[in-house]
């Protein structure tokens, strides 16, 4: 039986060697007909601590590495899009 691939972004690096990574999918409504959305976390294995929050991934199943872990990243399809803000306090102080 051939192993699921799914798509989702990386929403928590804290833990070692694991990401928690948001797959969403879109489904119609069985009643009212409309699209929407439908998300569910899964833990997925990251030796190498190597993706970071807002990246893009793939993840495959796998036999299960811990309690709630069955899945493992493959690769990046993204980099993430996280940007720092810097504030510029010399307009700031001058406005008050």
């Amino acid at each position: 039986m051939p192993k699921r691939v799914l798509i989702g972004t990386v929403v928590s690096d804290k833990t070692d060697k694991t990401v928690t990574v948001l797959v969403e999918r879109r489904v119609k409504h069985p009643l009212y007909g409309k699209i929407i959305r439908r998300s569910k976390k899964y833990h997925a294995h990251d030796a190498d601590n190597a993706y970071k929050m807002g990246e893009r991934v793939r993840i495959q199943e796998t036999k299960p590495i811990s309690k709630t872990k069955t899945w493992e990243v493959l690769d990046r399809i993204q980099a993430g899009q996280v940007a720092a803000l810097e504030a510029d306090l010399e307009v700031e102080a001058a406005g008050n």
